[in-house]
């Protein structure tokens, strides 16, 4: 039958993918990190340090999760594989649906895998800290980071990561003026690395009488969150601490006490605020934290573009690019600037569904050789 001929072709093009994935996971040294893990949980004394018991937890979960996933593949080729015997042997056609469904699986679980392969970063396996910032244009730009919060909102929770608000500022009349918040699961900073930038909303104003189309912009800033295992000296004279009365968006889970930091560090300009924690204490180190992270990506960027200028490359990084437009009259579309990935389904990405996008940026990454 020729759709077994095509079947076959097609999982045929896969083994090789698969394999190339395999070794991309490094999966025989997670094996054996698995089994080291393993045998330290058994130790009596395994969790009287709760921090690093629990970081070991983390690994041994991603690692097995890792391996689970390439070994379901492995197991659905081959089933694929029996299937399409079986086929050919009894001339059974009532069979193809069942195969085409299985290879659908297939693809999509190994297309899955493999944007995981692209998560090669120092820290793409960390939590992700973002912040929100309403650019000019009053109370339709604080609408639009209100949207977009709530897109993030959306996307962390289908994935079954947590988001937690750390400081916020609302708009005069509607929305957000600022907001910074955590996502936390596995890989979220390699992930949402692909929405820093500038994102434009193009719409009719519901806070215009007139009706008037409407152009606003909303910058995103992201960030690992790094704890405190990155080599970043900052001295005391570098920097200015300031406190404040903590407000905003958070709700029941915003501190209200003058308890907030906000701490400016005076070589760079780079300001970073905390409000969430539940003393004055633990704010200062989020916020020290957060700064530590802001230096890091700053010189990461700087070396980067020193390459590029090496290179005599047009390089794209920066704090300012406008990296994607979502318009929502007089027609729908969400397109981004740099993969040139669009939808015509807006309402889907707003409601959290920006994996095509990220997967996109993801692999266009991997083909710049950006890191």
């Amino acid at each position: 039958m020729v759709e077994l001929d095509q079947f076959k072709a097609e999982l045929n093009n896969y083994k090789e993918p698969l394999c190339e994935v395999r070794d991309s996971l490094d999966l025989a040294n997670k094996e054996k990190r698995i089994e080291e893990l393993e045998r330290e949980m058994e130790a009596p004394n395994f969790w009287d340090d709760t921090e690093t018991s629990q970081k070991k937890m983390k690994e041994l979960k991603s690692y097995k999760d890792d391996v689970e996933v390439y070994r379901q593949l492995e197991t659905s080729y081959e089933d694929i594989e029996t299937l399409i015997e079986m086929g050919y042997e009894e001339n059974d056609a009532s069979i193809i649906p069942e195969i085409e469904e299985e290879l659908n699986s297939l693809k999509e679980s190994y297309e899955q895998l493999r944007i995981k392969t692209l998560l090669s970063g120092e820290y793409d396996h960390n939590d992700a800290i973002l912040s929100l910032h309403a650019g000019a244009g009053g109370t339709e730009s604080c609408d639009w980071a209100a949207m977009l919060f709530r897109m993030y909102s959306r996307w962390a929770s289908d994935k079954g990561y947590q988001l937690e608000v750390l400081d916020s500022l609302d708009g005069d009349e509607a929305g957000i003026k600022s907001i910074t918040f955590q996502i936390s699961g596995e890989n979220a900073y390699g992930y949402l690395k692909s929405e820093k930038g500038v994102h434009r909303l193009v719409r009719i104003s519901p806070f215009n009488a007139a009706g008037k189309r409407q152009t606003s912009f909303v910058s995103c800033d992201v960030m690992p969150d790094i704890e405190d295992n990155i080599d970043i000296e900052i001295a005391d004279d570098d920097i200015r601490i300031d406190t404040y009365r903590s407000s905003g968006a958070g709700g029941q889970h915003i501190n209200k006490t003058s308890s907030a930091i906000r701490i400016t560090h005076l070589p760079t300009g780079i300001v970073v605020q905390c409000q969430n924690e539940r003393s004055q204490h633990m704010n200062k180190d989020k916020a020290m934290q957060m700064l530590k992270a802001k230096l890091y990506l700053l010189k990461q960027e700087e070396n980067a573009k020193k390459a590029a200028d090496i290179r005599g490359d047009v390089t794209e990084i920066g704090w300012g690019n406008q990296i994607r437009s979502y318009v929502l009259q007089p027609y729908t579309m969400v397109k981004d600037h740099r993969t040139n990935e669009e939808t015509g389904n807006a309402d889907s990405v707003l409601d959290g569904k920006i994996d095509i996008f990220i997967n996109a940026y993801l692999k266009y990454v991997a083909q710049k050789g950006v890191k």
